[in-house]
């Protein structure tokens, strides 16, 4: 639920034409100090000359010009405007299954693989506020780093905790698929979207990527595959025989042919990419291809506020009434 206070409003805008009272009342006032001041010299307010007292005595007009001025502000019924919205949406669940493997360190990505997908998908994340988003990772196995959820705090905390070696090596992409489907399958959200990540080709797992992609389809589980990894050779860290890192230069082998028929099979698309940047426009496409649909319900609640300037205005022509009265009696 989000709320905000509006700007004040008035009920009754039209009072305040009686605001021109005021300079009608101001233009008198004037008219009859001077006409006060005749030519006849008698004993008159004059024999104050320029005392204070005799100065002060024009805060009367002044005192009563703004408690008019409040008397009409407070006829006009200012308000505020208590507003909220309830936003429901029609409910798109996401789950990304990213690959954990070692081969994700190579560095044809900065800093490498596995990082700039993190940030791209965090940043994915971000932009969808309203959807349920899950997190899968795999290697040569898979599991859940975080179900569905709207909490996104969590889940992003959660992605940042991803490294390689958090689970045994190597490349199942039909177990993470499958994993995906089982958080996917039960969900009731009109859309159901996998995001498969992986930079490599299925050598692990006992289920087959196309027996999952088929899997998918039959939950009615839409998923996006994208290969990950710059043409030719990238640089990837290895540990030599006495344990040290060393680096080479490794082919890059994905395996495009199953990722295009996983996509196929289960009425979704197939994205290469080749750096960060390309792989931050397949998450943009895929961001306009899944966008949820909003339904949002305004309420407003009405605040009456002209209290304060009634009692304005009562203070103002009670302070005028005991000066007129006692301070500047007989001479005003």
């Amino acid at each position: 639920m989000l709320s905000k206070w509006n700007e004040i409003s008035f009920a009754n805008p039209e009072f305040f034409w009686a605001l021109l009272i005021i300079p009608i009342m101001l233009i008198w006032y004037i008219f009859r100090e001077k006409k006060f001041y005749g030519t006849v010299k008698i004993t008159t307010i004059k024999s104050f000359g320029n005392s204070p007292i005799a100065i002060f005595r024009h805060s009367l007009i002044v005192l009563r010009s703004i408690a008019i001025a409040a008397l009409i502000t407070a006829l006009a019924r200012p308000q505020t405007s208590l507003s909220w919205q309830d936003v429901t949406t029609e409910g798109i669940d996401i789950i990304i299954a990213l690959d954990v493997s070692g081969s994700m360190l190579a560095e044809d990505f900065k800093p490498n693989r596995l990082e700039a997908s993190k940030q791209v998908a965090m940043d994915f994340i971000s932009e969808r506020p309203y959807d349920r988003i899950g997190l899968v990772i795999y290697a040569g196995e898979s599991f859940t780093q975080c179900p569905l959820t709207t909490d996104h705090d969590i889940l992003l905390n959660l992605f940042g905790d991803i490294q390689n070696g958090m689970i045994e090596d190597g490349t199942a992409i039909g177990m993470g698929l499958a994993t995906s489907v089982s958080r996917l399958k039960d969900s009731k959200a009109i859309s159901k979207v996998a995001i498969l990540l992986t930079d490599g080709s299925n050598n692990r797992g006992s289920i087959p990527p196309v027996t999952a992609a088929e899997i998918a389809k039959e939950f009615g589980i839409r998923v996006y595959t994208v290969g990950v990894g710059s043409n030719g050779s990238a640089r990837m860290p290895m540990k030599n025989q006495f344990g040290r890192t060393v680096y080479q230069n490794v082919e890059v082998k994905i395996d495009e042919k199953t990722l295009k028929e996983i996509a196929e099979i289960a009425d979704g698309q197939y994205f290469r990419a080749t750096n960060k940047k390309s792989l931050e426009k397949i998450y943009q496409e895929i961001d306009k291809l899944e966008k949820s649909k909003i339904e949002v319900t305004e309420y407003k609640k009405k605040s009456e506020k002209f209290v304060p300037f009634a009692l304005l205005a009562v203070f103002l022509l009670l302070i005028e009434f005991l000066l007129r009265n006692i301070i500047f009696k007989g001479i005003v």
